[in-house]
């Protein structure tokens, strides 16, 4: 049995920016551009910090990258027990093995590469033959290696930093401990060489900061930050004697060496611990990253030398909630996430991508307080809906809240919140208060918007105004309200209570139409608008598809173990794509009924979007920031859709990369397809005997036979072209006295040319009475018929007639092979063609000739059994579509 998905194969992810591994920064000599290199999982990402603009994406490591180090020619990440290098921030070129334990810490050293794994074991590689030079071994009781670093001007040696609070220098080429410092009575968390000669920066785990002189073994000054550990330490390089600090808060300060006090401070730069910091060399920008998924970069200009905001690039900082494709081009997905952020991906490239703003009670009071003292934030967003309609009006957004009644509009073009606030006076009354809004949608003029509410209120809203223009039922459902749907027509709104009950209103006038119950509670509802087919997640974990025009159940899916978390129709509604929290995603086929793919993740799908052109499917998932696309491989090659047996296990598939990933079968050459994929499929002649085929001929060689007389007047020139009159250059003449012209040659030619004319008059058959007298029931004159063009094709039938050469037997032998092509229901609509042309010219002669019409009859009794198995044939297919369309299965 294959593994993995027949339809879908993991494309990329998105929204991927940093994590909790430090960043590392090099400069580019040959591009005066300085890059920064984040870590993203299990890979790493380069950035230019001009721009902040993606340069290139490693490939991918087994396991998460630990940490990540850079020389001048390298990067290094460590990945488990293992380390690597890889060439121009992409091509992997060596792996060093030798560590039993996860490898923690890096420094490149010359030619050399220190790494320290969790067991406190020491490692020297020689980068070039992968060797190892030197190994130290320490006990985690006694040295705890947290930190090292390398002293500039101190050859072979390094300084290396324990959770005890001490400090060691070695000298690595001869293995040998030159110094031991008795520390702060704090661990030490990061070692930083400053500007200044025998001078190293120790950050400790109670928020002091020491600079201290290794060759006297002095501490020269120390800061207190209240702010806990010391995470990252940097200096400024352009002419100002400044120390900056990052923290586990997100908070950053800055020391100023000279005066020994704090210059300025940068409190909430990040949403978690700042884990990499570095001022760039000789400029006045800092580049930081942290665990809450963003990479900044800061300016020093600010009146007090305190650093402002130049540039960042970020994705979500906490698990997505939601998410939807906005437009009908697929480019753009919309993102609801846990930490109120409402963002837009791009499936093109990331430079599109843009984030419409954190949901706020008062954006003027969040835009003077900043994001991180933000009181005013809004709970995060549960459920949106989009129409681009009328999105260059007003807002085209409307998300609800977790725990809120109120509901907020968004406009895409301005990538900013609406002023709407949408919530009906009834929720301020104490019966109500607890109400939240559940589900949202607008419809598709993108006049309306239609709110659910867990109280069983449904309110229609006008977007332009936020005027309320009516509440539907009193209420629509007596418990809350999964969802809310609008047909394409704006004529039937639809609503689904928890209760199972889905009840159908008109749009206009608020009336109830009709109601349908189900077999269980219902968790949520999706509709196709093109089609009117609702799908309907129940609480046992099926699923249910409802036709809107006959309002009844024509589908029913189960197979999902536990609660269905998202759903998604595919452009045509051919496909009804579900996820739960089982960690499947299935494909079930509507036409038959049954289930076409299915496969696992890592981790549960939380949601899920197809695209409106088909290709991409998004999903994100549990615990995972960002969002992973997967391309659907039937619109590149042919994939069989046999329904899956019942027993089918699914197996799981590697989740998408940050790299756009090739399909499996182009990586490893391997055949994954399903066993009973077809190889090359050649359609046969005939597919079936009862069938009619037709032939391949273009319509132009037909389909005008009968009107070749009218084209041909039609293309008639008004007047025949003349030829200019012009003697010959040499004119023969005849010897005498008196010169003549010999003119007799030109007779003698024309009359032989004449008489040539006359003859072929009398010729016996043309070439098409000679293969029709051959025999082979004419398929061989069929065949000669089928290479000529029109207007030979209407020659050749001219010729059969008595008077044009032909005879009454080879006219019956056309007729007869006109019989047989009937009866083998092959080349059915030339073999027509030809018989109405045959029946044009030579009606007369027919009529004038008993055995002409009874063959002719024959002809007529086949052509009308032909056509009557047509018509049976369209009428079974048409009453198949309508029972598969109102059925009830």
């Amino acid at each position: 049995m294959s593994s993995g998905s027949k339809i879908f194969t993991g494309y990329r992810a998105l929204g991927f920016v940093s994590d909790h591994v430090p960043l590392a920064t090099r400069y580019n000599k040959r591009l005066k551009e300085n890059y920064v290199i984040t870590s993203v999982g299990n890979a790493f990402h380069t950035y230019n910090c001009s721009k902040l603009g993606i340069t290139q994406i490693s490939d991918k490591h087994p396991d998460s990258i630990t940490c990540i180090a850079v020389n001048n020619r390298y990067v290094f990440t460590g990945c488990g027990n293992q380390v690597r290098a890889f060439k121009r921030s992409r091509q992997l070129v060596h792996t060093f093995d030798g560590h039993s334990v996860e490898v923690h810490l890096l420094l490149p050293f010359g030619n050399h590469l220190i790494s320290v794994d969790i067991h406190s074991n020491l490692k020297i590689w020689d980068v070039e033959n992968g060797g190892v030079y030197l190994e130290m071994e320490f006990s985690n009781s006694t040295f705890h290696i947290s930190a090292l670093v390398h002293p500039s001007t101190y050859l072979n040696k390094v300084v290396l930093g324990s959770k005890q609070g001490t400090l060691q220098l070695w000298n690595i080429l001869k293995d040998q401990m030159l110094y031991s410092f008795t520390g702060w009575g704090s661990p030490i968390t990061i070692l930083q060489q400053s500007p200044a000669i025998d001078v190293i920066a120790v950050g400790l785990a109670d928020g002091r900061t020491i600079l201290h002189n290794i060759k006297y073994d002095e501490t020269i000054i120390h800061f207190q930050q209240d702010w806990g550990p010391v995470s990252a330490i940097s200096f400024r390089t352009d002419g100002h004697p400044i120390m900056v600090t990052g923290s586990t808060a997100g908070h950053i300060a800055l020391w100023n060496l000279e005066e020994k006090k704090l210059q300025s401070q940068i409190r909430n730069a990040h949403y978690s611990a700042v884990s990499g910091m570095n001022c760039l060399p000789s400029e006045p920008l800092m580049v930081t990253s942290a665990a809450d998924n963003s990479l900044k970069v800061w300016i020093f200009d600010l009146p007090d030398g305190g650093g402002r905001l130049l540039r960042q690039r970020s994705g979500h900082s906490a698990p997505p909630n939601f998410i939807h494709h906005y437009g009908n081009n697929g480019k753009n997905v919309l993102s609801a996430g846990q930490d109120s952020f409402l963002k837009s991906f791009s499936t093109i490239h990331d430079s599109e991508n843009k984030s419409l703003g954190r949901a706020s009670f008062n954006k003027a009071g969040t835009k003077r307080m900043g994001l991180q003292k933000d009181k005013y934030m809004m709970p995060p967003i549960t459920a949106f809906a989009a129409e681009v309609t009328r999105a260059s009006d007003w807002d085209s957004i409307v998300a609800c809240h977790r725990g809120l009644s109120q509901v907020t509009t968004w406009n895409f073009q301005k990538s900013t919140m609406g002023k709407l606030r949408l919530c009906h006076p009834r929720f301020e009354e104490k019966e109500f208060q607890t109400a939240t809004a559940k589900c949202v949608d607008i419809s598709s003029c993108g006049n309306f918007c239609v709110i659910g509410y867990s109280s069983g209120h449904v309110d229609k809203y006008n977007l332009q105004s936020g005027i309320h223009r009516g509440s539907i039922g009193d209420p629509a459902h007596h418990c809350c309200v999964m969802g809310v749907v609008v047909d394409g027509m704006n004529q039937i709104l639809v609503t689904a209570g928890l209760d199972g009950e889905i009840r159908f209103w008109g749009f206009k006038k608020h009336q109830q139409i009709d109601s349908l119950r189900t077999d269980g509670y219902i968790s949520g509802i999706v509709l196709h608008r093109d089609s009117s087919m609702l799908a309907v997640s129940l609480d046992n974990f099926q699923i249910i598809v409802v036709d809107l025009d006959t309002r009844r159940v024509v589908r029913k899916f189960q197979g999902h173990s536990n609660k269905v978390t998202g759903m998604s129709f595919s452009p045509d509604a051919r496909w009804l794509i579900s996820a739960g929290m089982d960690c499947t995603v299935r494909t079930w086929d509507l036409p038959s009924g049954r289930l076409v793919d299915c496969f696992m993740t890592e981790m549960a799908v939380t949601s899920l979007t197809m695209s409106p052109t088909a290709d991409f499917l998004v999903t994100c998932h549990i615990d995972s920031v960002g969002l992973y696309t997967w391309y659907n491989k039937t619109l590149l090659s042919l994939v069989s859709l046999a329904p899956l047996p019942d027993d089918y296990q699914p197996q799981e598939v590697d989740m998408p990369d940050t790299q756009v990933t090739a399909s499996v079968d182009s990586q490893t050459g391997e055949d994954n397809s399903m066993e009973d994929d077809p190889q090359d499929y050649a359609s046969p002649e005939q597919l079936s005997a009862e069938l009619v085929t037709l032939s391949l001929l273009p319509n132009s060689r037909w389909q005008n036979l009968l009107n070749l007389d009218v084209i041909k007047m039609r293309n008639k020139p008004k007047e025949p072209p003349k030829v200019p009159k012009a003697a010959p250059f040499f004119l023969p003449t005849i010897a005498g006295l008196q010169p003549k012209f010999d003119i007799q040659d030109d007779k003698e030619e024309g009359d032989k040319k004449q008489s040539r004319s006359d003859l072929s008059r009398f010729n016996s058959l043309s070439e098409l009475g000679r293969k029709l007298e051959e025999g082979n029931k004419g398929l061989t004159a069929l065949d000669y018929l089928k290479e000529l063009g029109p207007s030979a094709v209407d020659s050749e039938i001219r010729c059969l007639g008595p008077d044009a050469g032909g005879s009454v037997t080879v006219m019956c032998q056309f007729l007869d092979m006109i019989s047989y092509v009937l009866d083998t229901k092959k080349d059915f609509e030339i073999s027509n063609a030809y018989l109405g042309l045959f029946l044009k010219i030579h009606g007369d002669t027919i009529s004038s000739h008993p055995e002409l019409v009874e063959a002719l009859i024959q002809v007529k009794q086949k052509l009308s059994e032909t056509w009557g198995s047509i018509q049976d044939l369209f009428t079974l297919n048409l009453t198949l579509l309508t029972h598969l369309r109102t059925a009830k299965i």
